[in-house]
């Protein structure tokens, strides 16, 4: 049988793994607040990533500027990819619910979203 998994990489580099909605929520707060109080310093990410020991992999990332990127492979190797990446720019909530999307293993709800077109 294979084992499904999800794993958040916060800001600073270290991995969640099973998180819950708080720890979710936390991680794109530190985000944003960098983009609030307007840090200089080089843009700041957060993944989260789902996928199955012997299989397929959903990734989607969040900037501190506020740009989600998602993206689909083959395997956790990133091997090949499935679809082309989609973006959009989402507030903090927005944010918030796509990741509780993944978490929950709704992808074909997250592929629904308002992506932007070409890219």
């Amino acid at each position: 049988m294979t084992q499904a998994w999800v794993i958040l990489t916060g800001a600073d580099g270290r991995d969640i793994a099973a998180p819950t909605d708080k720890q979710l929520a936390a991680a794109l707060a530190e985000l944003y607040l960098r983009r609030a109080k307007g840090v200089p310093a080089e843009t700041a990410s957060a993944a989260l990533r789902f996928g199955y020991d012997d299989g397929l992999m959903y990734v989607a990332e969040v900037s501190s500027k506020g740009e989600i990127s998602f993206e689909e492979w083959s395997d956790r190797d990133c091997e090949i990819a499935l679809a082309r990446p989609r973006r959009m720019s989402a507030s903090q909530a927005e944010a918030l619910q796509l990741w509780c999307l993944l978490a929950r293993r709704q992808v074909s709800k997250i592929r629904e979203l308002a992506w932007h077109s070409g890219g």
